[in-house]
């Protein structure tokens, strides 16, 4: 029995050693950023914004329960999505340009948001929904290390762009346990026009390749949610179906089944193009039977699909701070 009781107190020791370590190589990124593969090298800890918009201060526009994501994830019971402000895309067309631009959120501290993921898990959250939340890596781990001290025992989502750096995603290892990336272009000509990033699908790529090398094959529990697993996401953009044949090819003939692949008819113009005209439309009928037909042409079995009026501005969410702050009983 006291070889058993050392051999644990042993795994706790490291586990504690690993997080400090974590937490540490966090910091250290922030103070020379490259979270993700910008690699800006802001000191973000000194007020220096990054790409992203943001410093090292740590900034959330929403914290509720999302019943839009795919049914796997919301269900009846609906995601604990946690919005985070500022991204590292900032795409010509972002749906949630309030946020991605940084015009909208409110600062918390690292304590803040850990009491927010237990908030959410009361609140009977299927899992807590971390969105585009790549700059904020070190200090969402500090906060899931405190909630899980308090009782959290939910699946991590990681809802991203796909423009991720590997060396970042492995410090969410043992954090996340489902991974929700973009994988928004095939074409590095149409990722630098809409997103300044021409080296996106090679940078995608490798990241899902570290998301799946990490949760492994997708896991459903008895009710229908998932529990483990990645599930890569595709917009189709009006006017764009060759990349997004080219976008399905690929993660196809890379991950086969151990992935699935969620195709979206939804994209909105939310405010009118001036260079990239074709933007100002939505996706139509034709174009998008077009891509799932070429979805189940290539073998495509895991997946999901959209059918009615998805593409409405009523499927974006108000970023009105709702959870954010911390709610005062008098």
């Amino acid at each position: 029995m006291k070889t058993g009781t050392l051999e644990i107190q042993k795994c706790g020791d490291k586990a504690e050693t690993q997080k400090a370590e974590n937490q540490k190589t966090g910091n250290k990124i922030l103070e020379n950023c490259s979270l993700c593969p910008r690699n800006c090298k802001a000191d973000r800890l000194a007020g220096r914004t990054g790409y992203c918009g943001m410093d090292g201060k740590l900034r959330v526009a929403r914290a509720a329960l999302h019943m839009w994501e795919e049914p796997c994830i919301s269900g009846s019971r609906g995601s604990g999505a946690v919005f985070f402000t500022g991204c590292n895309l900032r795409c010509c067309f972002c749906q949630n340009r309030d946020i991605a631009i940084g015009d909208s959120g409110l600062e918390i501290s690292v304590e803040r948001l850990s009491e927010i993921f237990l908030e959410l898990q009361g609140k009977g959250a299927a899992n807590i929904n971390l969105v585009t939340g790549t700059h904020y890596i070190p200090q969402i781990i500090t906060a899931l290390d405190l909630a899980r001290k308090q009782g959290l025992n939910l699946p991590v989502v990681y809802n991203c762009g796909g423009y991720e750096n590997v060396e970042a995603l492995k410090l969410l290892e043992g954090y996340v346990d489902v991974y929700l990336p973009d994988y928004k272009y095939a074409q590095s000509e149409l990722a630098q026009k809409f997103s300044h990033a021409s080296d996106y699908p090679e940078k995608a790529l490798l990241a899902v390749q570290e998301m799946v090398r990490q949760t492994g094959a997708v896991q459903f529990d008895e009710n229908g949610y998932i529990r483990r697993g990645t599930i890569v996401r595709h917009l189709i953009l009006p006017g764009h179906t060759k990349n997004s044949k080219e976008v399905l090819k690929i993660l196809h003939r890379t991950f086969g089944v151990q992935i699935y692949i969620s195709i979206m008819n939804q994209y909105t113009p939310v405010f009118e193009q001036k260079e990239y005209l074709e933007l100002n439309r939505r996706v139509t009928g034709r174009e998008y039977e077009k891509v799932l037909d070429y979805a189940f042409e290539i073998g495509i079995e895991n997946g999901f699909f959209q059918d009615g009026e998805t593409a409405r501005e009523s499927f974006i969410p108000a970023f009105d701070y709702e959870g954010v702050q911390k709610s005062v009983i008098k």
